[in-house]
């Protein structure tokens, strides 16, 4: 038996592959991977956060620049309701305002929770608080909303006023307006020019008529508005279907090319407008019957009266700026002129009639001798379903401002009608021209305000007007 002797180890010899010493782990490797991971979650939830801020932040200040912007809108309508409040004549409408010694006022309302810590104010300024008949008032309004400590956000809007007129347009129905006549006719003049009732009035004349004789009606169903043969020279609008003209009708104006007989540009389809009901005024003094003159010169005067009737060669003159209300009710004949009977209204003299009943004016009619339609007005203050029936019968000229939202108003004639006419219809079944007076649509004196022109300052030149007076309070 052989045996093997050990092999002695030498030094520097390889060990066996087995026994080698690894210095690499992978778990190092995986932390590294997972911290970069780590890292950029990180970064991407900051940036996350931040973007949601910024969201959060940005969608506060636009809501609160729409709140602020209504907040002005707020600060404009008290101020327009206190225009309103003087022209009805109550006492004080200014007196929770600061008045300077112009016509100057202004007011800060504040103390506005829009919650989370969040508060507004506005500061109202109006040029003239006491404006005159012709004069167009403007109102700045200036809105700040935001927390305490930040920076608010501003908006300031300027809004001109102008009186209202039931009488902005020449003829307005709210069902229907229909010519009969074969030569009828429309256009406009302006018997106030200026603008200022000190000077004289003009009187109309053909060389001086435009084109802002308007015909409208708000229905929508086919047939509101039926020309015929009349001769538009204006426009016409609707509340929906065109109108209806004739063969020989046309609507234009003095751009329209002479081969057109119908200018498409002077027809609109979404006529709108408001009808209100008008009261008839409780005070006046009351009379068992109408004398043949009434009134005085230089005065102001109200009656109230049943009615009114006038036959034969009849006459009743009006003298001064006289009131007339009569209580006659629905289905009755209130006012009433027929024959050779007249109502006479000298230059200089002015006539208002209130009425509920039915209407009638043939013979003479109402000679007014005034250049302006203004002088006599006739308000029809039925309110019923069943409306009053208005006829105007004559070949004279007629120069009157006729509202009435429920009536049915005819006029028959060949002579010339002058002023403006609202009713529930209209029905021209003369050879009549029709003549709108545009000075009606300034109003009067007491008239309400309405917006004439509203607009948001928005850059630093157009707020720079202002920004002075907004920071002396």
């Amino acid at each position: 038996m052989s045996t093997r002797r050990p092999v002695p180890h030498r030094a520097g010899r390889r060990s066996h592959p087995d026994r080698l010493i690894r210095f690499s782990d992978p778990r190092g490797a995986v932390l590294i991977v997972a911290l970069l991971i780590a890292a950029l979650i990180a970064v991407g939830l900051a940036s996350y956060l931040n973007l949601n801020l910024s969201s959060a932040r940005f969608s506060k200040r636009t809501f609160n620049s729409y709140a602020a912007l209504n907040l002005a809108e707020t600060g404009v309508e008290e101020a327009v309701w206190s225009f309103n409040r003087t022209s009805a004549g109550v006492a004080g409408a200014w007196d929770h305002w600061t008045t300077g010694t112009s016509t100057a006022a202004w007011h800060t309302f504040s103390g506005f929770d829009f919650g989370r810590n969040t508060t507004g104010s506005v500061k109202i300024y109006v040029d003239n608080h006491t404006p005159g008949p012709t004069t167009r008032p403007k109102i700045i309004a200036q809105s700040a909303i935001g927390p305490p400590g930040d920076t608010p956000v501003f908006r300031m809007i300027e809004v001109t006023l102008r009186r209202r007129s039931m009488f902005a347009n020449g003829l307005v129905a709210r069902d229907k307006v229909v010519f009969s006549g074969a030569v009828t006719s429309v256009d406009a003049w302006n018997s106030d020019p200026d603008n200022d009732p000190a000077t004289l009035p003009i009187p109309y004349d053909p060389a001086r008529r435009t084109d802002r004789g308007t015909v409208a009606s708000g229905a929508t169903v086919a047939g509101s508005i039926l020309l015929n043969q009349a001769n538009i020279w204006g426009y016409v609008a609707t509340g929906g279907a065109p109108p209806q003209v004739g063969s020989l009708g046309s609507i234009r104006g003095p751009t329209t090319p002479l081969t057109v007989r119908i200018d498409p540009a002077r027809v609109a389809t979404d006529f709108n407008a408001d009808f209100p009901t008008i009261l008839a005024p409780t005070d006046g003094i009351h009379l068992a019957s109408i004398p043949p003159v009434l009134g005085t010169v230089g005065t102001t005067t109200r009656w109230r009266c049943l009615s009114l009737a006038l036959t034969g060669n009849a006459t009743l003159t009006i003298l001064g700026n006289v009131t007339l209300i009569l209580t006659a009710g629905s289905g009755v004949d209130a006012l009433s002129v027929t024959g050779n009977a007249s109502i006479i209204i000298p230059e200089g003299s002015k006539f208002t009639v209130f009425v509920e009943g039915n209407v009638k004016i043939a013979g003479n009619g109402i000679a007014n001798a005034n250049p302006q339609p203004i002088t006599f007005q006739l308000w029809g203050t039925n309110n019923t379903p069943g409306g009053q029936d208005i006829q105007v019968v004559g070949n004279g000229a007629l120069k009157a401002a006729l509202y009435a939202p429920n009536g049915d108003v005819t006029v028959v004639g060949n002579g010339d009608v002058m002023g403006s006419i609202v009713a529930r219809s209209i029905r021209l079944a003369g050879n009549a021209m029709f003549h709108y007076d545009e000075a009606l649509a300034y109003g009067e004196g007491n008239e309400p305000f309405a917006i004439a022109r509203w607009r948001e300052l928005t850059t630093a030149a157009e707020r720079a007007a202002y920004r002075t007076i907004f920071e002396t309070w």
